[in-house]
């Protein structure tokens, strides 16, 4: 079948049509803003889904990534404050907000950060200490993040998080805090063995203390008990005294005669059990003890017999005896 000229352009112009419509129609997947130029000029931003653009007029510009993405920071050397170098390792993370931005107010997003990042690490780095370097890592990344986010925002970029992942003394200095390490450690374990020891000093002494207060006051209460028990003794002899005296002054010779032979006796115990005695005498026989013990008794009849006729003939009072006889 021949082709008039006719349905030749017909089917020039449909394919025209097609190609028109086709280059009209944009697709942008999700995580993704497109740029569109007009004459090589920024005109809008194309966000995921369907878009359209004036076919033959306008063109995507550039393709952004509008997720969240790291930047990976290579090792470098920095110097501390106290002129300490350190190799320093980080990552960088960052999401672009605006995508005209980061196409058309920087050349190159990744490199500009990377450059940034590394100059600003070079800078807190230099006003730390290495101490203060290695004990506050969250500090270096706070700081880093407030600086790097400051300085990404005319470029339509937030940065999101900055970790520092690993800081790398010298070996001589790694070396010197690890002996330092050590020896604090060392020290911590003797300060607590010293503690233990005054505590268990402390607690003995407490222990003693306790022990001699117990023993104080039981040694009190026995005092206090012996006390009681010679108070005791000493009313009831007093008591005994009276009631022979009572006896003696009705004229009563037995009461006499058996306090006369108790206290003989006592005396008799008292010099046989005395450590400096070194001969004693005593009567052999037991009749010569009853012999004496009678003795002792006749003499007390002649000295009170006659007071005691008298107070039975008169029934007076009892009358003191007006002497003691020896022992």
């Amino acid at each position: 079948m021949e082709l008039s000229g006719f349905n030749i352009a017909v089917i020039v112009i449909v394919a025209l049509v097609i190609l028109t419509i086709a280059r009209g129609v944009r697709t942008v997947p999700q995580g993704y803003n497109y740029t569109v130029e007009r004459f090589g000029r920024y005109s809008r931003t194309l966000s995921a889904g369907l878009g359209l653009i004036v076919p033959y007029i306008d063109r995507i510009g550039h393709k952004v990534n509008v997720m969240e993405q790291v930047l990976d920071i290579p090792s470098q050397e920095a110097i501390t404050k106290d002129n300490a170098g350190v190799r320093i390792d980080a990552a960088a993370f960052y999401q672009v907000l605006d995508a005209a931005k980061a196409c058309y107010e920087v050349s190159s997003l990744n490199d500009a950060l990377m450059v940034l990042t590394m100059t600003n690490i070079r800078t807190v780095v230099g006003s730390m200490d290495l101490d203060q370097l290695l004990s506050h890592r969250d500090e270096i990344n706070e700081r880093l993040l407030r600086v790097m986010d400051a300085a990404a925002s005319p470029w339509g970029v937030k940065v999101t998080r900055i970790e520092i992942r690993d800081i790398l003394p010298p070996a001589d200095i790694a070396g010197a805090m690890n002996r330092q390490m050590k020896a604090e450690r060392e020290k911590r374990a003797a300060i607590l063995e010293a503690e233990g020891l005054r505590q268990a000093e402390i607690l003995k002494a407490e222990g003693q203390k306790q022990s001699q207060i117990l023993a104080a006051e039981g040694r009190k209460e026995s005092a206090l008990r012996d006390a009681e028990a010679r108070e005791r003794l000493a009313q009831a002899e007093a008591t005994a005294t009276a009631m022979v005296s009572e006896a003696i002054s009705r004229g009563d010779i037995q009461a006499a005669n058996f306090l006369i032979a108790e206290r003989y006796t006592d005396a008799l115990k008292s010099i046989a059990s005395s450590p400096n005695s070194k001969v004693v005498i005593v009567p052999i026989e037991a009749a010569s003890l009853a012999g004496t013990v009678g003795g002792i008794a006749q003499l007390t009849k002649a000295v009170f017999g006659e007071d005691a006729a008298a107070q039975r003939r008169s029934g007076a009072g009892s009358v003191p005896p007006s002497g003691r006889p020896g022992a």
